[in-house]
């Protein structure tokens, strides 16, 4: 069975960078046995204020990796940035995960861990500290949470 390709094997990203965050082997149960397929997570990003997260699964690791890329092209989104660090503190929540990222001052360093910390440098915040208050360890729900903390960022024209 042939799979649809929903991407170009060439894709051009525009000087994005990509991370793989997550790369999980997932199980179908069917009649047979377990039909076995693969998903990755992707963080693409310029480290410059534009960041994406993409979900891609395939029958081989190669494929899942390709869409969840084409994917997450799909989704890059500009955040303000106020020098190396953010405008303001902002929380946000997504599922059962819960992130909270503060600005910090020049020359701290990024304070996080796990996806957040790929989806922070990512988008080219070098001064941050940020926490993950919800008690799932999944990391795309924490990416995606993340991503919804950076989408309500207003630059200090917009406050």
């Amino acid at each position: 069975m042939m799979e649809k390709r929903f991407y170009k094997n060439k894709q051009d990203f525009g000087g994005l960078k990509d991370k793989v965050v997550d790369l999980r082997r997932v199980a179908r149960v069917v009649a047979g046995g377990k039909r076995l397929r693969f998903r990755a997570t992707i963080i693409l990003g310029d480290e410059k204020g534009r960041v994406g997260v993409g979900l891609g699964k395939g029958s081989d690791v190669a494929n899942a990796m390709a869409k969840a890329k084409y994917y997450a092209s799909k989704n890059v989104m500009t955040i303000p940035l106020k020098g190396r660090t953010i405008p303001h503190e902002v929380e946000a929540k997504y599922s059962a995960a819960r992130v909270k990222i503060k600005p910090a001052k020049e020359g701290h360093g990024l304070k996080a861990g796990g996806a957040v910390r790929v989806v922070l440098s990512m988008a080219g915040v070098k001064d941050a500290i940020a926490k993950c208050l919800g008690r799932t360890p999944n990391k795309l729900t924490n990416a995606l949470a993340t991503l919804e903390a950076l989408k309500k960022l207003k630059s200090d024209k917009e406050r």
